[in-house]
């Protein structure tokens, strides 16, 4: 990334942060570039793993995620392994609509988009007040190949 980029990126998080009412310090700035550059949902080891080569300690990482999913600027899912996985929030995107797949053998986690999800109508019928979250468990191509 270039200067001007990387500037511009800094700028946005600052931004961000000053919205939800947050100190716009370096390690949430840091988090939230590291997140949005992310394919998919990142736990504490793996942002730890990113940014404690660049001065950050593993509690100032785990803090600020802590901080930051309490201002709505990220999202903490657990996928049923007892591990926190973090994402970026979109605030226009519905997170009922953003459900994840978790590889029951290797542990991959990805983002299912473009998946159908019950709309309003069923919502309804099912007696469904709110869907907080979509969790889709199974095994990956890696660890169980399609036979071809």
């Amino acid at each position: 990334m270039n200067k001007m980029k990387d500037t511009d990126e800094i700028e946005k998080m600052r931004e961000i942060l000053r919205a939800a009412g947050l100190r716009s310090t370096p390690a949430r700035i840091s988090v939230l570039i590291t997140l949005r550059k992310a394919s998919k949902p990142q736990t504490h080891a793996e942002l730890s793993d990113k940014l404690v080569p660049i001065g950050f300690d593993k509690a100032t990482v785990f803090r600020n995620l802590s901080d930051l999913t309490d201002a709505e600027l990220i999202s903490r899912t657990e996928l049923g392994d007892h591990v926190w996985r973090f994402e970026i929030r979109d605030p226009s995107h519905d997170r009922s609509s953003h459900p994840h797949f978790v590889c029951v053998e290797c542990g991959t986690v990805a983002c299912m988009n473009g998946i159908e999800l019950p709309d309003e109508k069923m919502k309804k019928s099912l007696n469904i007040s709110r869907i907080s979250e979509i969790l889709v468990k199974g095994h990956c191509m890696t660890c169980e190949p399609v036979p071809r």
